[in-house]
This record gives structure tokens, sequence and C-alpha cells, in this order.
């Protein structure tokens, strides 16, 4: 499942940061309304009422099936069917615990021959399962302490790759179609084992700066489905039972795999990539090329001369008869489109925002198009697909179908007319023809019985269409003439994987997986007969041909990342296949749907329409439907007893609460302070169901502190109640390579003080006779170029911070401020190295007397000192970030070392008057940070930890202080 990369908003200030962070939500226009079956809770909004019938319908169907094998029956959740975004995902939480269905579907190979809810039901479904096995031993106990939070301590101990591995193998095995039967799925683990690059277990667990290691899914995959095999489709109920009993020490997982099969877990990871190893090892024979094609630009022929560094050129779409347009990707590259030619010249000509689907990029009439994903400003639900075209004569970027849903598009032989796949929220599939200048839609193509189109492309006359089509019984490629509204089938629907459809003179070349092997086939029109094109080891994708029609370009995948390759556009040296298409399965495929139950008779039902309710046994009658107020359901306590505070720094016994579409936050909790051994009771709530956020919280505890007056120590307990409530306005402005956030926030704080018995108070609290009545405003304001995977920092960019600080009711202590803070990010001398230069002013009242108060700072205090309250103050910094090295530095199994880096800074400052009187303070402070990204307990998340040296110019001396950890996600 694919999350899309959104920008982080800053906070409001350093004094009064809000603890419920902004999430998610729809427009509060949508009117909701639910589907209940007996194990289910369908949400939904927008008129997808058939759709949110059909999911209903398939999950109660899959509720028994999809969890058979893990022992048990997990107890009724709610399901939010999310229609008003373009991201194909889809995921389960157990805080709050529920389901979420993105209805649009994708477009890639990763579709398979199901209909897309369908999928989802199945593996997210599976979730369902694997959260319910952990009530039981320790889950069941902690159960009462920390409601469903229970769930994600009791199962700390489980590897993501066995939860999505574990998933993908329930969908293969009770579908047609799931991503284990489906080669492009496993392509990068398949070419690293067969060019000899099998890495540790450490390294497959945790990933790697510098090659592709394949993710949780492809891993948990081959180990889970090995040991479903070898020991039993109940293998992991077994390893669970044992898990759950007592999960709370070092690789007790792994302890649990040991004693259920006799096998610690790197004997698990050995053996699946031994068995999976000898299987493509047979396939990669046989599948040896007669010719070996010609690369474009890049050409590694020998092993010295591969990038050390994953890099990869695809989706090549030719300029002219000898140069291409491709995008690059790669661990030290974001996503950006290039110019490729047969002389070896690699030219850089644009960096696109969020892709939606790269492989859709097209190139016609001196034009290239793809869609990108755009986000509403305020809602983080309704993303948009909008398309993108480029004049690659001017360089100039047209956006067109502004707030629409384009999943795919292609630019006709003229470059005047755009053919696009449109999903609506109604989970609707059109195919529409658009106006290549304007956007306008200049025809919508009838669809009566809601196919799924799939990578439409313009045949060379102009006039008609070719797309893949999945219907209910499977894939096949069509040619579709829009003025005569006919559609033409050409290959016979089966269940084989079809994508990017190509046509050529008389043939439509395409890409299919019925060899087992990803490659490039093409079938002829005219005489109906097949033939395979390319016989590449690994996969050849995305077939392009030149406009003198003599070579045929497309990206050849390899270990170190593909590469766009040419060959001989010749029909006579193509090798003739049988037109009766079949999938070969992929490993174990059969083998999970044999050791199902429910397996054979769950694929068979799922290739049905959902129409044909008589023939696979789904409900005759529609279930109730009602309507359903979010606000109604505002409070959904989810977490009790010892509970997290939500923004993760702080552990205290209370409770947590969040509705199921993400409206209101509720915190209530009882926390103490381990410095001065007080209590406090803390509630709070944020309610962000419209355009700005409201926000309130109240704290009321005990004081424990000591200060000094007139040369004597006095110390006192006394108690505070500190009362916030205000708005924000977070806005997403990101539209292109640059990530932009706006947010504007402001806050109203009181704070007062009972039982205080010191003689005088500090200048930063409140006293029984002084209460604090403060307004707080911000602007903050971030715009960063996109970072790769190995970059430390911004190469671009910048921020700014504006912060204003008052007390403007003439009641209680005094005091203004303002401050504004601005930083830009500048590339470093090498790759992945960057500089960030910020600069800061902060001015404050201090002339109040025994009323004054004093406020936290709102800019950057040079680093290695303490902050001093200054009536005026400015800052300044530079900081140069470099990695140092990338490694794969193991101990044993207990720590595993990705990345070293350095920050070098310098930190300048000056500080004039203190409370009215002529004093200034000079700062120049110089120092370095050195981090260490690493992984403990093969815990798949890195963390990130280190130790600063910096020289105090006040001190005079070299200070060395621990670095906090941060934790990447």
């Amino acid at each position: 499942m694919r999350r899309l990369l959104l920008l982080g908003l800053l906070a409001a200030g350093p004094a009064y940061s809000q603890s419920l962070p902004v999430l998610s939500q729809n427009p509060p226009a949508l009117r909701w309304r639910e589907v209940r079956t007996p194990h289910f809770r369908v949400l939904y909004a927008g008129g997808i009422d058939t759709a949110a019938q059909r999911t209903a319908a398939r999950l109660e169907q899959l509720h028994g099936p999809t969890s058979a094998t893990l022992g048990v029956s997990p107890r009724p959740i709610s399901v939010v069917l999310q229609n008003q975004t373009t991201v194909p995902n889809g995921f389960v939480t157990f805080l709050p615990r529920h389901a979420e269905f993105f209805t649009t579907p994708q477009q890639g190979f990763g579709l398979g021959t199901v209909d897309w809810l369908d999928g989802l039901v199945v593996h997210e479904f599976r979730h369902v399962g694997q959260f319910e096995k952990a009530r039981q031993g320790v889950g069941r106990v902690l159960g009462p302490l920390l409601g469903d939070g229970a769930l994600g301590v009791a199962a700390v101990g489980v590897p993501q790759w066995f939860f999505e591995g574990d998933a993908v193998g329930t969908e293969t095995a009770l579908t047609r179609s799931g991503r284990g039967r489906i080669p492009s799925f496993n392509v990068g683990l398949r070419a690293n084992l067969l060019s000899g690059r099998r890495y540790s277990y450490q390294k497959a667990v945790n990933g790697s700066l510098r090659d592709n290691v394949p993710d949780w899914y492809v891993l948990g995959y081959f180990m889970t489905s090995y040991l479903k095999a070898h020991h039993g489709a109940d293998v992991w109920s077994r390893v669970l039972d044992r898990y759950y009993r007592f999960p709370f020490y070092p690789f007790s997982f792994s302890n649990a795999i040991k004693r259920t099969t006799g096998l610690r877990v790197e004997e698990v990871y050995e053996r699946s990539m031994t068995e999976v190893d000898s299987l493509w090892m047979r396939q990669h024979t046989a599948a040896a090329s007669p010719t070996e094609p010609q690369f474009m630009a890049v050409k590694p022929l020998r092993q010295e001369d591969l990038s050390p560094v994953f890099t990869q050129y695809q989706y090549p779409q030719y300029l002219t008869d000898s140069t291409v347009l491709a995008l690059k990707t790669g661990f030290n590259d974001i996503p950006h489109f290039v110019r490729l030619s047969r002389s070896g010249k690699e030219e850089k000509l644009f960096t696109p925002g969020q892709l939606n689907i790269p492989e859709m990029l097209s190139v016609n009439g001196g034009k290239a198009v793809w869609p990108e994903f755009q986000q509403n400003a305020r809602w983080g639900q309704r993303i948009a697909s909008e398309l993108k075209v480029l004049d690659l004569k001017t360089g100039r970027l047209t956006r067109l179908g502004r707030g629409q849903r384009y999943t795919a598009a292609a630019l006709s032989p003229d470059g005047r007319r755009l053919v696009a796949v449109h999903e609506t929220p109604e989970y609707h599939h059109e195919l529409v023809v658009l106006d290549a200048q304007t956007g306008a839609e200049l025809q919508v193509l009838p669809n009566p019985r809601n196919h799924i189109y799939v990578q439409p492309r313009w045949h060379p006359d102009g006039r008609r269409l070719v797309a893949v089509l999945l219907e209910a019984s499977g894939k096949s490629i069509v040619v579709i003439d829009p003025a005569a509204s006919t559609t033409t089938y050409l290959l016979p629907i089966a269940n084989v994987n079809l994508a990017n459809p190509q046509p050529w003179r008389g043939f439509v070349l395409y890409n299919s997986s019925q060899s087992g092997i990803d490659n490039l086939y093409a079938m002829s029109a005219h005489t109906g007969r097949t033939f395979r094109v390319t016989s590449r080891p690994f996969g050849a994708y995305h077939a392009a041909v030149a406009p003198d029609g003599r070579t045929l370009a497309f990206h050849d995948y390899r270990a170190t990342g593909a590469r766009v390759v040419e060959i001989p556009l010749d029909s006579t040296t193509w090798t003739p296949v049988s037109r009766a298409l079949k999938e070969v399965p992929g490993p174990y495929a059969d083998t999970l749907t044999a050791l199902e139950p429910a397996g054979a008779q769950m694929a068979a039902l799922l290739k049905w329409p959902y129409a044909n309710k008589a023939k696979v046994g789904l409900p005759r009658e529609n279930y109730g439907v009602r309507r359903y107020s979010p606000l109604a359901h505002a409070f959904n306590l989810f977490s009790y007893g010892v509970v997290q505070s939500p923004s993760g720094n702080a552990v205290a016994v209370g409770l947590r609460s969040q509705d199921l579409l993400n409206t209101t936050q509720v915190f209530a909790g009882l926390g103490y302070d381990q410095v001065e051994r007080t209590f406090n009771v803390t509630g709070a709530l944020s309610y962000q169901g419209r355009y700005p956020v409201f926000d309130a919280d109240v704290t009321y505890g005990g004081r424990d502190a000591a200060i000094i007056s007139q040369g004597r120590s006095y110390r006192d307990q006394w108690q505070y109640t500190r009362l916030s409530a205000g708005v924000r306005l977070p806005l997403n402005l990101t539209h292109s390579k640059y990530l932009q956030a706006l947010s504007v926030g402001t806050y109203f704080l009181h704070e007062e003080v009972y039982d205080y018995q010191l003689p005088t108070r500090r200048a930063t609290e409140p006293s029984p006779t002084a209460a604090l009545n403060a307004v707080q405003t911000t602007l903050s304001y971030v715009t960063q170029l996109k970072r790769s995977l190995r970059s430390v920092a911004p190469k671009s960019g910048g921020t700014f911070l504006g912060t204003w600080r008052t007390t403007p009711f003439g009641r209680g202590l005094e005091a203004t401020q303002w401050a504004a803070q601005a930083s830009v990010f500048l590339p470093g001398l090498a790759r992945n190295h960057a500089i960030r230069l910020r600069g800061g002013y902060q001015w404050q009242d201090q002339s109040a007397g025994a009323r004054l108060y004093q406020f936290a700072p709102a800019v950057s205090f040079p680093r290695g000192e303490g902050y001093t309250s200054f009536d005026r103050l400015r800052v300044g910094s530079f900081d140069y970030y470099l990695p140092l090295a990338f490694t794969h530095w193991e101990l044993g199994r207990w720590l595993y070392i990705q990345r070293l880096r350095a920050t070098v800074f310098g930190d300048v400052a000056q500080g004039d008057a203190i409370r009215g009187l002529d004093y200034q303070v000079n700062y120049q402070n110089v120092g370095v940070d050195a981090l260490v990204l690493f992984n403990v307990l093969r815990l798949r998340t890195p963390i990130e930890a280190g130790v600063r040296v910096v020289y105090s110019s006040q001190l005079r001396q070299w200070l060395v202080q621990p670095l906090a950890f941060d934790i990447r996600l």
C-alpha cells in the first residue's frame, strides 16, 4: 500500500505548542452515510452507495476465510471509504481501531486482474485478523490498562515484514491475482539473487542507502510463504500463540519461530531465499536473450562499470529517432526527466512534482504529459490528480484539469488532444478525450458495465485508442473508436496481467507476465497471432517505438537499477506463442491457495462481477443504510488507562479519543513531572472539522521548586492552572518539486498560581497577585526542495517564522515580544551536501518592573549557551550538512549502522540591554554534530543519535552534549 509524501507543517512556536497533531480530514460539506452488516460498519460519502454496498458484501463474504488460518474471528470493525483522494491506498490501524480504503484504482502492473476494492478487502482484512491475534496472553492482560493501544505494545516485537508479507500471501491465496502472482512485485529480489547479491538478514530487514533492498512486502511474502509451505497453513497462528505468551525480551519473535519450527528467523530467511533462487535460476536459464540490447546514454556493460548507488532510468518515450525522454530516479536523485541519446549524452530536462503514475509518461507533438497529485490546501483527504503538459521546445509547463481526477493520460500523434482515465468519486471509471491546450472535455466514452481502463494510448492514425481493459473475468487489450463508439477485443479475456499497450503498424505491443517473467509481446490485429518480442532475464517494460519505426526502446531491469535500451524493431525475429493466454503462477502462489481452507472457493467467487449475486452467494437484499453524523460520533474512546500523549513525548494515566473521520481529538490524563516530582491533570480538545482548527487545553498541577533571593535559597510547593485556547490554519501549498506549507495561528494563554510562598518569583512565571493573560500569534512558511534518500538536508528552499506575543488586557503580568527568523538552504560542495544560512531578530519590552513577564525565546539562541532574555537580540548561524559514510556495519543481531554524518556549524549573536540596562553581549560559537543512523534489534525504523561538540565563547571552553534520539519515520 503506497502512501503519498506530504509536507509537515511548522509548529506555532516554542511557548505554546499544541500537543494534538493536525490530521487529514475531508471537506465538511460531505454528507456521510453508513452501511451496517453483522460484522462491519462501512462509512462513505459522495454518492458511492453502490460501491459501498458491494464492499460491505465482500467484507461479509470474506470475514471467515481471510482469518481462518490465524484461528481468530475478528470483532466487528468500521471501514471508511475515502473517495475524495486519488491516491491508491488502504490501511488498518488500532489508534483508533478501523480500516480505510482509498477507492481510486492504481494504473500500474500492481492492479492485477481483480477489482481494486476486492483486493483491498482481502489484504486489509487480513491485517484486522493479525491485530485480533494479539488479544491473547500478554495482550489480554494489557487490554484493561491500554485499551486498543495494548495491541501495539504487545506486538512491538513482531517485524513489519510479517504483517505485510502475510497479508500479501493471503491476497495471493484467496484471489487469482495477488501480488505474489505478479513478477514485477518481486523483480528487485529476483535480480539481486540472480546477480549474486544475496544480502545478510540484517541488511534485508533494515534496508540500505546504497543498494536496492526489497521492502517489507516482498521480503515478508517469501519468508511467511516458505513457512506455510513447509510447516502448514496455521504455522503463523502457532508462532503468534507462543510469542504473545510473553513478548517482552529481545528477539522474542525469532524465539517463537524456533520453538514452533526448529528454525531461527535467519534460517527461515536463508532457506526461503535458496528455494526461490533455485526456481528463478531455472527461469533465468530458459529466458536467455538471443541478442543483447543497446544501451541509451548509460552503459553498464561490466560489473566494474556499475554505479555503486542504485539508480534507475525508466519509461522511455522517443523525442527523435536517436533520443528518448526518460524518468531518472535513485537513492542520489529526486525523480526528474532526462534526455538520453545514442551518443552517450544525458541531459536533465525537468523536475516534476508529486508524480501519480510515472509509467504513463507520454510524448507527442513536441509535448510531454504526465499525471501529478495535487493536494487540497486545507483538506488532507482531498487529493486531485491533474495533468502536467510540458512544451519540450519552450520549457513552458501547463496545468490541466485543476481539481480533477485524471489518473493516466496520453497525447495524440499531433499533440492536440489527450486521452485520459478519469476516476469519479462514485467509483465510476471513465475514458475521456481532452483538448491538450485548454483541458476541456471533448468526449466521455460510454462505459455501461463500469470496466476499469488501464494506460490508454492513441493509435498512430490519431482516430482510435488502445487500452487495457479489466473486466470481472480478467484483462484484455481493446481498440476503441470514439467516433463510432465501437470496442474491439484484440485478446481473449484472461487471468493474465497486461499493461502498457503500444500500437505499431498492424501490431499492438504490450507487457505481459504470462511466462512468469515480465516481457514485451506483440499481437497482430490482422491475423490474431501473438509473439514474444523480448526475452530479458529479469524484466522488460514500457515499449516505445521510434518515429522512423526502426527501433524499439524499453527499460531493462537489473539489480543496480533499470536502464533504457534499444533493439531493432523487426517482426520477423519475434517468437510466436500460443494465443491461449495462461499465466505462470509466481513462487508459492498455488501452494498457498491449496493450503487455505477456502482458497479455491474464494478465488473462484472473486472472479464474478458483483451483479451476479446468485452465483457468488452474496446477499440478494441491500444492507440497511442510514445517515452518519460526524459530530454525533465525535467522541470515540480508543485508549485508556496507561496512555501515550498524542505528541508522543510523555506517558500518562488517562484516555484518548479520536473519531473515525479525524475531526475531533480528545486527551485527558494524569501526568508526572520527574524533575520536580509533582503531578498534573491535563485535558485537551482539538476540533479540526472546519477550515480553521480549534484547540483548547487546560492543566492543573503542582510545582516544587527553589529560588535564590538576596543570597538565600528558598523552596516551596504550590499549584497552578494553565488554560490555552485558540485557532490555527494549516495549509499545504505544494504544487511542484518544492514542498510548501503555510500555517497561521492565534492563541490565548491564561495561567495563575495558588499557595505560592516564595519571597519573589522568576520572570518566566506568574505569582499569586499577578496572573498571566497573553496572546500569541504566529506565521510560519516553509518551501523546500524534495530530498533524495541519501540527502541529509534540503539543497534548496527556505523557512520563515514570525511571532508576536503580548499581554493586551491590562491585568496581571505585562510583556510584549515580536520576532522574525528566516533560513535559506543552498547546495553544498558535493552531492548530498547542503548549507543552511539562518538569521533572526527578537525584540521585547522589559520595562514593566515588578509586573514583568519573560516569554520563551522566539529565535534560535547560540548552541552551547543558556538563554538570556535581552531587550534586543540579533542571531545568525551557518550550518554545513554532509554525509560521512554509507555503511552496512553489523554487530550481530543487535545493531546495524547505515550512515555516519556530520553538521559543522557556527553561531553568532548580539544581545543588547537587559530590562533597560545598557548591556551588550556578543557570542561567536562554533561546533560540530556527529550523528549515526542505526537500527537496533532488527527494527526497520531507523534511529539517529549522536554527540555535539561546541565551543562556548562565554564560558571559553569546549562542551560535549548528547543529541537526543530522532526516530526517522
